[in-house]
């Protein structure tokens, strides 16, 4: 193998890393119901926080409650991978390298 290509290797292989640990703290925020619940992500696709507003806490509409939890949260995730693949991507330059996003 080319010591060149070898050395290519190695840089990508260290950036990828890199990048990997600043996806573990870069966030994204999502919202539902016009705010009323926000959920932020990490780019390593963890919850790291759900904000509720009091106003949509009525225990006679709990169904609506974890309706917009969950269309908070699964919102967060998708822009979580999204920002991840771009990320990715940039210093892959599009190539498709399984596991790593």
């Amino acid at each position: 193998m080319n010591k060149n290509l070898l050395k290519q290797a190695q840089q990508l292989q260290s950036r990828l890393e890199q990048a990997k640990k600043e996806l573990e703290t870069a966030t994204v925020q999502a919202s539902a119901g016009g705010g009323m619940v926000t959920v932020i992500v990490t780019g390593d696709m963890a919850i790291q926080s759900i904000k509720i507003n009091k106003e949509v806490i009525d225990p006679n509409e709990s169904e609506m409650l974890e309706d917009l939890v969950l269309a908070g949260i699964n919102e967060g995730l998708t822009m979580a991978q999204t920002m991840a693949n771009e990320k990715m991507s940039a210093l892959t330059g599009g190539l498709n390298l399984p596991g790593l996003s």
